[in-house]
């Protein structure tokens, strides 16, 4: 990935996207939650109100480029440094990635701006669609999401349910769990429920392997999401943590790296199995990025994690 690309990142191995090129339209954690677990950090505020936040015919012109100098991902996928929704043009990638390759295209939204009819109308453009849905009421919901104002518990839902009778593409649902939460049985089954309202075509247990936002937010274990996945109908894939396999090692470099990091903050094992590349040689380029001050360097529960220093 070239070092000018301001907007593109990636590609980057997914368990499920294969090798996918990130695209991302908004500002650093300008988010309509402020959610305890986000590996981002927290948001300053959480804002609702829609906007064009980049250029987007910057953002199209960096997919030309790409397009003409590779072009190659397994998905193009709108993710990043915040809720992609927000962007009032997010539709224009969608469209541009219909239009323009066969590489199928995917939105990952918190699912907060789905009861607006012109955001489900330009997400229906995206061939697979993940939301989230953590909580089960309105009490829950503000104590794991910390929306911005107007940004409600039956808001979300409602959107997420009138996407799913217009939506034809793929729908996943995310489900974060926290441990001590929404982590036990009760809670458990009654997301499920409203999960299973929502009728999505797959289901994703994830919890905090990376440092999140509110220092108390604990990680589930593996053996607790397993056992949590069963409360679901159709069951739940457990995605919290992974090894990457059968992926070609990918190109390592001081911008490849920067990239990730700045919207994934990681430690060197977690980017060497990101990139199919032996840790050692994450490390030594990490290293001299510290060492540069572009990066900085913290240790999370007696593991040091990389961050963008900007």
């Amino acid at each position: 990935m070239s070092k000018h690309y301001k907007y593109l990142f990636g590609p980057v191995p997914s368990r499920r996207l294969g090798r996918s090129l990130g695209v991302d339209l908004i500002p650093f954690k300008t988010c309509t939650m402020d959610c305890t677990y986000c590996q981002l950090g927290e948001t300053p505020c959480a804002v609702s109100e829609r906007g064009d936040y980049v250029p987007m015919q910057d953002v199209l012109t960096e997919l030309e480029r790409w397009k003409a100098a590779d072009g190659k991902a397994d998905h193009i996928t709108l993710a990043g440094s915040g809720e992609p929704t927000l962007h009032t043009c997010f539709g224009e990638v969608l469209r541009w990635v219909k239009e323009n390759t066969h590489i199928p295209s995917v939105l990952l939204t918190n699912g907060s701006l789905l009861h607006l009819p012109e955001v489900r109308a330009a997400a229906a453009l995206a061939d697979k669609v993940k939301v989230t849905l953590s909580a089960w009421d309105e009490a829950s919901f503000q104590k794991i999401h910390r929306p911005a104002q107007g940004v409600t518990f039956d808001l979300l839902v409602e959107g997420e349910r009138a996407f799913r009778e217009e939506y034809t593409g793929e729908l996943s649902v995310e489900v974060f769990m926290v441990d001590g939460i929404n982590s036990d049985v009760s809670s458990a089954r009654k997301i499920a429920a409203i999960v299973e309202s929502v009728n999505p075509d797959r289901i994703d247990l994830n919890t905090a392997v990376r440092p999140p936002a509110d220092s108390g937010v604990k990680a589930v274990s593996p053996e607790q999401l397993t056992e949590l996945a069963e409360l679901f109908d159709p069951k739940a894939s457990v995605t919290a943590s992974f090894r990457k396999q059968g992926f070609q090692p990918l190109e390592v470099s001081e911008e490849a790296l920067l990239g990730l990091i700045q919207r994934h903050p990681a430690t060197a094992e977690q980017l060497a199995r990101d990139f199919n590349t032996p840790v050692e040689a994450v490390s030594r380029i990490l290293d001299t990025m510290v060492a540069e001050n572009r990066l900085s360097a913290e240790k999370r529960d007696g593991e040091t994690y990389y961050f963008h220093r900007a």
